[in-house]
């Protein structure tokens, strides 16, 4: 049981989901209980265990067998049933723990999903308030998933109970029939007990073989599991990024499609407010009509009044006159012509003042004409700003239709008019359309018009008279005019001479003209300078009587141009007539008027004359062209004449009139002048200038008094029609509507002549066209203008009514919307006729859409007043950019095709038109082929592929018969594109096996078009794997390090591609069997660690991998936060620091975020290991994905700027550094601090540990580094806490004190003295370390241990082996005979201290000696040097040969011979010189032996006679025999030199090796004494070494 539960902890089996079917059948299946049983248990043991009643059967057949088989036989029976049973209680007890296991991990899987249940209904609960309805869904699904994972754990636990009962009774049946056979021999039971055993082993095998089995097939399942659980994880986060996708298109889309709509509402308001617009002018030009036709009729009344007035006026004058008796029809004629000639005078006078007040007013005119010349040039700017006429009076029209103030249109009328005519006469301002509308109550004439008013209480009748102004009233000279100068002249002549005389005849008085003129004015037309006229005039009598007639002559002003030849014919009976010959005779070219008078008996009468040059005398045929009504879209035309009956020719031009509102002046007053009188005349100019004045006030103004162009030509011609004339006895209103810029009316134009000169006498007709377009009635003004100045401008109006055509289309645009090619698109185009027979229409396509568009039925009649509907068909081809041509814009793929309805008996088609934006259904794929090039079984490549939507409308698009192996994200493939969008997705191949792959995905939009991908990929199996592919590392604080393993497995152990699949290179040949070796490159700059990162794995093993994971603040970051600090406000920075100081203690929020590192594995072949250069092959490299978190630590370092790296530095050894590190805990809790064990043999020390750290605290860390030698120490010092490791890197350099000397050897020799006297030398000591050394010298004769060393034993006692003292001989003054200088101090690294030694003894000895010590920082003994001297009384010393003394001072001088020979023992000193001459072959010469003694002269201070020492060595020819050879034997030293005396020896032919040979000689030296040395030569020949 517990070596069960063992394989499966606790923690796998809460951790993995429910066993699956395959474990569920095994554990069914109980053939395996029976397996290793013998033939004759096995069926009991299936009996036992699977059912009860066989069981029984078997006991009952077991029992008969022992009654019937012998005692041995039985006695052998029942140990071997014995053995059988105790066999099947052992197997039944192992099958009753392993069932119990199962239970209980049934058990435990139960638990498990009822705790997975109450999360996902959790879950669920959650996202039903958050209304994620996909998230809710998948939930449920898991529910429902987890629910029949439960029920089919219960049906399982229930079977698993069911068969441990019975295999519990199987079990006791067993103990039952084992109980009465127990009693059995011993020996069979040790037989059983031994058999148990054995088959005990093979059971336990077979178990563990099991146990292995099923721990395997579980490993598997739940490997599988996760796998499906992973998929299932990331195609739920795929879905919900697709839908997230989804969502941000359809927002777009409605966003745009918003736009659309705001923008086509914003034009329909527009185009709804314009109509408005018109249709607001068109019902204040209807009012205005209306009221102008009610003013017509009132004038036309009054004007019937007055004439039947007049004619009853005549009627009783008649009457009166034929009363008396007198001609009555002559006085008529007589009293009109009277009229007649006041009114042409009248007339005359009012053209007078017309022309000085149009002259006053073109004066006027070239005056601010000039003067906005010369504003425009001093500001350019302004002028621009400046308004044309007609943007003035449309925008007037615009806001009087709009309902503005009248006052204002009429003050911005005023002022628009008021720069080019500021003195024009307010009857020209007035008449207008508005100006008939004023008050008629305001005339004085009202009582006595028969008009009455259509609409009671429409006049007003509370009116008061109209005063004429005073200013008005033509002033009259104080003496009269001229003519009445003349009549009263004339008339006092007369009653003088009394020459009148009544004439009475019948008792009748002869009033008025006595003689009558033919012609009655003398006219002289079109005269020339300088040529002469002649016109007969003939008089006749008119009166009653006989009468005389008499020239009086002409008036003064004529006199130099007329003259007259009449020849008085005496008296003339009544009737008579004579003739009066006129002749002229013209010198200026000027208009003369005057009369030629003459006398008769009853008064003196006058004929007029009148002279004119020759002018121009324009005239139109007619002043309204009515065109009357035709159908939309003919064409008329009419002609107007302009003819010229002057003699003077001039150039005109036909233009359309102005914009404002005018009225023919002059006409309008020669008709009224003609019929009114003069109270008639005055009246009218009343009425006039009272309107006038209130359109300028703009008291009575509203909106609907604008007139309508249209209406007032309607108006018109419905009055022709009905015979009623539109100008009442000679008055005329001309009304023109003003046309906004935009809406010219084309309806009405003029032919090609519109200019050109016409001369005299002549005229020329000019064409007016009428194409109707807009039904309706249309009304144009035009006028014509003249080169000459004189010639008044003429005006004329073109009226039409266009008629709309009887079949027309509601909808002459039909919209397709987006269209693509080859689709098929219908719509239905209703016509409707408004005719009252039936039509028959014909539909026609224009040529170059005949291919891609279809009108069905091409022929059909429609129906009196009905409609029709026509078929469209638009199957767009790829040519259609083509055949289209102009109907068609590539760059915007707008379709604008005309289609035609021809009516039968109608010139003008109907017409209407297709628009559609056709567009392509293409996807463009880019690039069109992937290549994955190489991809491993165990790795994913993903590369990303563009879909490109080239139409104008969303695609909903799709990737179908994907591979196995090839995945499409996101939202696996599916999706819809949006126009003109390019959409990024992956295409995941992850091969199966290795091979080369060559396959196609195929794309398909939702039109079923199909677009392939070509793809290319090598699959590679490479020779190893990888244990795990990704490492999740657990929240990792900063600084802080996580450790995970792995395993390189190298699982390629046979060649035979039958069995399994073998590692290979797409369809190269397979990689052979043997130890393969790994590189693991990590990325740089990571803070990763890997180890060990190179290695080799032999077939069927595997290496274990360590993956470190150390988080640290990436630099850039660091970079980052520092020039954001830099940016902001000094003032402000303590407050920032303390926001984050307390963000940082209320919680630890992750600083960092996840971040994917993929360590790439390479794996190469082990032989190419020897040769240095680590080959791989890059198709076999394995990927290692990481995942790494990284958190904020709990326990941040303060100091050094939060470097977690200690560095002491170089200490030198022997010494101590110490370093402090302040550490803070930035978390919101408490925290127990722990430290790690560092080196107790090391060099680092914590020397102040802390248990535990509050929340917000800082402690301050003591660290101490005591270097004992020169190394390079490191270690790491871990401040652990329940929420991480905080890891402090120490690291310091043990620094030796490492100096040189410049003494080679550690000896300095003095060498000889003077006694007495001092020699000084110097030596150099460099500092080759890094640090400052403070050093100190010591000499061994003054150090504390002297006095301990001369308590000993003399060392002269001692054999020269024991001799250890360094220190010789002293000054007999107690003094140090060797002294140095600095003798402590510090040396800086890299510098070099010179040290001074002097040497100054006292008394002669050759053994002075001391020992030198340097030691360093006070501890540590560098260097040890050995100072040697030595000292003469005399300035010569000898040196070499052998020792003959101790170089120790005794206490006693012992005499080396006898006291007799003293002084000559004195003067001899010994020198011993022994010579080796090794032969060790006795065939080949050996070298001889040599020795040098060196004689040497001391420099000395002192005075000498002698410079030099002189030796000489005697005997030499004695030794030149024995076989020495002595060079120099002679010679001198200068001072402080020295000379070498080469002694050497070959032994002669007489030589006894046996015996050595000694000489002697002497040598003297002579310097300030003279000195003798006897030198013992010692010769012997050595054969050995």
């Amino acid at each position: 049981m517990e070596e069960d539960a063992s394989l499966f902890p606790k923690k796998e089996l809460l951790d993995n989901v429910p066993l699956v079917e395959d474990e569920r059948d095994e554990l069914e299946d109980r053939e395996f209980e029976a397996e290793f049983l013998p033939g004759e248990a096995g069926n009991s043991a299936d009996s036992g265990c699977l059912c009860p009643e066989k069981q029984h059967n078997a006991d009952a057949d077991i029992s008969k067998k022992k009654t019937a088989i012998p005692d041995g036989l039985q006695a052998r029976h029942l140990r071997k049933t014995l053995s059988h049973l105790e066999k099947l209680r052992e197997e039944k007890e192992l099958f009753i723990q392993k069932t119990r296991g199962e239970l209980r991990a049934c058990r435990q899987r139960m638990d498990l999903i009822t705790k997975q249940q109450a999360s996902v209904s959790a879950e669920v609960a959650a996202e039903k308030e958050a209304n994620n309805t996909a998230a809710v869904g998948r939930l449920q699904a898991v529910s429902r998933r987890l629910c029949t994972e439960l029920n089919n754990e219960r049906d399982l636990q229930s079977k698993i109970r069911a068969l441990l009962q019975k295999s519990e009774s199987s079990m006791w049946h067993i103990a039952i029939q084992e109980r009465p056979l127990k009693d059995g021999p011993k020996s069979a039971q040790e037989e059983e007990v031994a058999g148990r055993k054995r088959l005990q082993e093979q059971a336990a095998k077979e178990e563990a073989a099991l146990e292995k089995a099923e721990r395997n097939r579980l490993l598997r399942a739940r490997k599988s599991i996760y796998l499906q659980r992973e998929h299932g994880l990331r195609h739920q986060k795929l879905v919900e990024d697709a839908q997230k996708n989804h969502k941000i298109a359809v927002r777009f889309l409605k966003a745009s499609l918003r736009r659309i709509r705001e923008q086509e509402r914003k034009e329909e308001r527009k185009s709804r407010a314009h109509m408005k617009r018109r249709m607001d002018a068109v019902l204040a030009l209807k009012n205005s009509i209306t009221a102008n036709r009610e003013t017509l009729r009132k004038f036309q009344a009054w004007g019937q009044a007055k004439a039947e007035l007049a004619e009853q006026k005549a009627q009783a004058e008649k009457e009166m006159i034929l009363a008396q008796g007198g001609d009555a029809f002559k006085h008529l004629f007589h009293q009109r012509r009277c009229q007649e000639l006041d009114a042409q005078k009248r007339t005359f006078e009012e053209e007078q003042k017309l022309r000085k007040q149009e002259i006053v007013s073109r004066i006027l005119k070239e005056a601010a004409e000039e003067e906005n010349r010369k504003k425009k040039q001093s500001s350019p700017a302004k002028a621009t700003d400046r308004l044309t006429l007609r943007d003035k009076t449309w925008r007037c029209v615009t806001d009087v239709c709009e309902g503005r103030d009248t006052a204002v249109l009429s003050r911005h009328l005023l002022d628009s008019d008021g720069a080019a005519h500021p003195k024009a006469p307010q009857l020209l301002e007035a008449i207008s359309s508005e100006s008939v509308q004023g008050d008629p109550g305001n005339t004085s004439w009202e009582d006595d018009t028969l008009a009455e008013p259509e609409v009671p209480g429409l006049w007003k009748e509370d009116y008061k008279p109209y005063q004429v102004p005073k200013e008005e009233v033509a002033r009259k000279t104080v003496g009269g005019t001229k003519m009445d100068k003349d009549i009263l002249a004339r008339t006092t002549e007369q009653v003088r001479c009394r020459v009148t005389h009544k004439r009475v005849v019948s008792r009748c008085e002869f009033k008025g003209r006595p003689f009558n003129s033919k012609p009655k004015l003398i006219h002289f037309k079109d005269f020339d300078i300088g040529k002469v006229y002649k016109k007969k005039i003939t008089l006749i009598n008119a009166t009653y009587t006989i009468n005389y007639c008499k020239l009086v002559g002409v008036e003064d002003h004529l006199q130099d141009f007329i003259h007259i030849e009449f020849d008085p014919p005496g008296p003339m009976s009544a009737g008579m007539s004579c003739e009066v010959l006129v002749t002229f005779k013209p010198m200026i070219n000027k208009d003369l008027e005057g009369n030629i008078s003459f006398m008769a008996q009853t008064g003196g009468f006058s004929v007029p004359l009148k002279c004119s040059p020759k002018k121009c005398a324009l005239s139109l045929d007619k002043e309204l062209i009515d065109f009357g009504s035709y159908v939309v879209g003919e064409t008329t035309s009419r002609t107007i004449t302009l003819t010229n009956i002057g003699g003077l020719g001039t150039k005109f031009k036909f233009l359309p009139a102005s914009e404002s509102y005018e009225m023919d002046i002059s006409q309008s007053v020669m008709k009224i002048s003609s019929v009114f009188t003069d109270e008639d005349k005055s009246l009218y100019d009343r009425i006039i200038t009272s309107i006038s004045e209130q359109q300028i006030k703009g008291n009575e103004s509203s909106p609907t008094d604008m007139p309508s162009q249209k209406e007032s030509g309607k108006r018109d011609s419905k009055e022709q029609e009905e015979g009623r004339p539109t100008e009442s006895e000679g008055v005329t209103v001309t009304t023109v509507v003003t046309i906004p810029p935009n809406e010219e009316q084309t309806e009405i134009s003029l032919g090609e002549v519109t200019e050109g000169e016409i001369g005299p006498f002549s005229s020329i007709k000019v064409p007016v066209i009428f194409t109707p377009i807009i039904p309706g009635e249309v009304q144009t003004k035009f006028k014509v203008v003249f080169k000459n100045q004189q010639c008044p401008t003429l005006y004329f109006r073109v009226v039409g009514v266009a008629i709309d055509v009887p079949v027309w289309v509601p909808k002459p645009n039909v919209d397709l919307k987006m269209c693509m090619y080859d689709r098929l698109y219908q719509d239905s185009v209703l016509v409707h006729t408004r005719s009252k027979v039936a039509l028959r229409l014909k539909f026609e396509v224009c040529k170059e859409l005949r291919e891609h568009m279809e009108l069905l039925p091409e022929t059909g009649y429609i129906q009196a007043q009905s409609s029709y509907a026509v078929q469209l068909k638009f199957l767009p081809r790829h040519s259609l950019p083509e055949d289209a041509g102009k109907y068609f814009d590539k760059e915007s793929r707008v379709l604008e095709a005309p289609m035609t309805i021809r009516v039968a008996d109608q010139i003008k088609p109907v017409g209407f038109t297709v628009h559609a934006v056709v567009t392509t259904s293409d996807l463009e794929l880019s690039p069109s082929a992937v290549d994955f090039g190489y991809c491993t079984i165990y790795e994913a490549i993903r590369t990303q592929v563009s879909l490109y939507n080239h139409s104008l409308l969303p695609q909903g698009f799709g990737f179908v018969g994907l591979p196995k192996f090839v995945d499409i994200q996101p939202n696996d493939g599916f999706g819809t594109i949006l126009p003109l969008e390019m959409l990024h997705l992956d295409v995941i191949f992850q091969p199966t096996k290795a091979k080369e792959y060559n396959f196609e995905l195929v794309c398909k939009s939702e039109i079923n078009r199909c677009f392939q991908l070509a793809c290319r990929a090598v699959g590679v199996h490479p020779p190893l794997e990888l244990s795990h592919y990704q490492v999740k590392f657990a929240a990792t604080s900063l600084y802080d390090m996580s450790v995970a393993t792995l395993y390189v497995i190298n699982s390629h152990v046979s060649m035979n591609s039958l069995t399994h699949s073998v590692p290979r290179i797409g369809s190269e040949d397979a990689s052979p069997v043997g130890p393969t070796s790994f590189e693991f490159l990590p990325p740089p700059d990571s803070p990763i660690t890997i180890s060990p990162s190179v290695g080799t794995v032999l077939p069927g093993k595997r290496c274990l991998i360590q993956v470190v994971f150390r988080p640290v603040l990436p630099s850039k970051l660091i970079h980052q936060e520092a020039s954001q600090a830099l940016t902001k406000p000094v003032e402000l920075r303590k407050d920032t620091a303390t926001q984050r100081k307390d963000l940082r203690r209320q919680s630890s929020t992750p600083r960092l975020q996840n971040q994917d590192r993929l360590h790439r594995t390479s794996t190469t072949p082990i032989a190419e290991l020897c040769e240095q250069d680590f080959k791989f092959s890059p198709h076999n490299t394995l990927y290692l994905e990481l995942w790494c978190p990284a958190v904020a630590p709990s326990i941040v370092v303060t100091s050094n700027r939060g470097k977690t790296i200690s560095n002491f530095g170089d200490i030198a050894v022997g010494h101590h550094g110490i370093k402090k590190v302040s550490i803070q805990n930035i978390s919101a809790e408490d925290l127990a601090v722990e430290f790690s064990m560092l080196n107790p043999n090391g060099p680092f020390v914590l020397l102040n540990a802390i248990s535990k750290l509050l929340a917000g605290e800082t402690h301050v860390l003591t660290l101490s580094f005591s270097p004992h030698e020169s190394i390079l120490a490191q270690e790491t010092l871990d401040i652990i806490t329940k929420r991480g490791t905080l890891s402090l890197t120490l690291l310091g350099t043990g620094v030796a004190s490492m100096i040189t000397c410049s003494i080679e050897g550690n000896t300095l020799d003095m060498g000889y003295v003077i006694a007495r006297e001092s020699v000084s030398s110097s030596f150099k000591l460099q500092n080759c370390s890094t640090l400052p050394i403070k050093f100190s010298l010591r000499l061994d004769s003054l150090s504390r241990s002297k006095s301990e060393d001369q308590q000993r034993l003399p060392q002269f006692l001692a054999s020269r082996a024991q001799r250890t003292e360094v220190v010789g001989t002293q000054n007999n003054s107690g003094q140090s005979v060797f002294s140095v200088i600095p003798v402590k101090g510090i040396m800086d690294p890299g510098k070099a201290q010179d040290f001074t030694v002097t040497f100054s003894p006292d008394h002669e000895s050759l053994y002075f000696s001391d020992r030198l010590q340097i030691v360093l920082f006070e501890k540590k003994l560098s260097h040890q040097i050995l100072l040697k001297g030595a000292a003469r009384e005399h300035m010569m010393f000898v040196e070499g040969g052998d020792p003959l003394d101790v170089p120790v001072e005794s206490l006693t001088v012992i005499p080396t011979y006898d006291p007799e020979r003293r002084e000559e023992a004195e003067e001899l000193k010994p020198i011993l010189v022994t010579l080796d001459y090794i032969q060790l072959d006795t065939d080949t010469p050996a070298p001889p032996a040599t020795r040098e003694l060196q004689v040497g002269c001391i420099r000395t201070t002192q005075l000498s006679p002698k410079k030099t020492v002189e030796f000489s060595l005697d005997s030499s020819t004695a030794l030149q025999h024995k076989g020495f050879t002595i060079e120099p034997s002679r010679g001198s030293v200068e001072r402080g030199q020295t000379k070498t005396i080469s002694i050497s020896w070959m032994p002669p032919a007489d030589f006894d090796p046996d015996h050595p040979l000694m000489v002697s000689a002497l040598l003297q030296l002579k310097g300030d004494v003279k000195e003798t040395y006897k030198v013992l030569f010692v010769a012997q020949v050595v054969t050995g070494p």
